[in-house]
Order: C-alpha cells, then sequence, then structure tokens
C-alpha cells in the first residue's frame, strides 16, 4: 500500500496532478477543493494517498492531511458512492463541511456534488453520522482552519446546540451554516439554547 508520496508537484489540473518521487511520475486524483492548496510547480509537497484496484483499472487518490483521506474512506464505505462519487462530494464540501452537513442531516448540501442525487446524499448521513459523532458540535474552527475546544460539554450543552442550530435554519441559514456559527459561538459553560442561538447570530452578522 502506499501511504503517502513526498516529491515534486511537476503537473497539476482540474481534479488531477502528477508528483515526482524517486525518477517514477505518480499521477493522483485530488478533490478541486485541494486544488488552490498546492504548491507550485516545482516544489515539493506531501500527499497522502489512498490506492485503489477496481476491474477497470488502479489509481491513486491523494488528500493534503490524513483526516481528509480518512473522510473519502468513509465516504467510499457507503453502498452507491464510489471513489468517483467521493471525490466529487470533497470538491464541493470541504472535510470540515462536509462532517457538519453528515452530523446537521444537510442531504441538500451533500447531494449538490454532481452525481450524488437526494438519496445518495441521506445514505451517506445514514450509514456515516454515528461515526462522525456529535463531538464535532462541541468544537469551534477558527479562521484558519483549526479547532479548539469549547467551554461547554456534555449531553446537556449538545442538546442546546442542536437545538440553537434548528433555530438558525428556521430562520433561513443552511444546516452547514449554522453549525458553523454554533461551534464559534463564545458561550459560557452554562449556555442555554437562547445565548448560544444570540452568539452565533453575532458571528454571522460580523
Amino acid at each position: 500500500m502506499i501511504s503517502f508520496i513526498h516529491g515534486t508537484l511537476v503537473e497539476k489540473d482540474e481534479g488531477y496532478i502528477v508528483v515526482e518521487a524517486g525518477g517514477v511520475g505518480y499521477g493522483i486524483n485530488v478533490p478541486l477543493s485541494v486544488l488552490s492548496q498546492l504548491p507550485p510547480e516545482g516544489e515539493e509537497l506531501r500527499i497522502y494517498t489512498h490506492y485503489s484496484v477496481r476491474e477497470d483499472g488502479q489509481s491513486l487518490y491523494g488528500f493534503l492531511f490524513r483526516e481528509d483521506r480518512e473522510m473519502f474512506r468513509r465516504l467510499i464505505s457507503v453502498n452507491g458512492v464510489g471513489p468517483k462519487g467521493a471525490l466529487s462530494i470533497l470538491s464541493v464540501l470541504g472535510p470540515d463541511d462536509l462532517r457538519l452537513a453528515i452530523v446537521t442531516g444537510d442531504a441538500k448540501s451533500i447531494s449538490r456534488a454532481p452525481g450524488i442525487g437526494q438519496k445518495t446524499a441521506q445514505r451517506v448521513i445514514l450509514d456515516l453520522k454515528d461515526k462522525i459523532g456529535n463531538d464535532i458540535l462541541l468544537r469551534r474552527s477558527d479562521d484558519m482552519g483549526s479547532e479548539a475546544g469549547l467551554s461547554v460539554s456534555g449531553a446537556a450543552a449538545g442538546s442546546a446546540m442542536s437545538e440553537a442550530i434548528d433555530a438558525l435554519t428556521v430562520l433561513g441559514y443552511t444546516r452547514i451554516e449554522a453549525a458553523r456559527a454554533v461551534r464559534r459561538a463564545d458561550v459560557s459553560e452554562d449556555a442555554g439554547t437562547e445565548e448560544i442561538l444570540k452568539q452565533a447570530l453575532r458571528v454571522i452578522n460580523r
């Protein structure tokens, strides 16, 4: 198994890159979202890979972070979502937004991916929601994408945050927008739904 490739980026195109390592050029399929994060051609990079062997050939799929590769592997474990479907989903939704979509049941956002219908999106949510876990709702992301724990914790906090997300969707925000705002809300340990909602709206309106 090829776990990662460390070499020189010699070519990048829409959904495809070539990395030269040890005198060999490896063609790697990547989500469109990865392209904007790649260094210029001619520079070194490390890319974590998934090696796929199918009846119609062999393929490499690449990701900048191990966690992103794990999300890809979870997606292809869902019946009806092959490697191309998983790449399509990860091209429309970054891994963190995809986790939010799964946890909050946002099939509409997942079905925006080309080739992914509403039924397939719902199957992704059904199969992966327990694996992703509601813990993601108890974390927040800063503007650079790093995560830090919120001061709230436990079942009560999770319930209040879920209720705040529901309230925001009633106001017209997508579940991803709502969950992201709730995770970034500056709330105290004993904050209830109303306070979390208030702070989440402040985040949205910044």
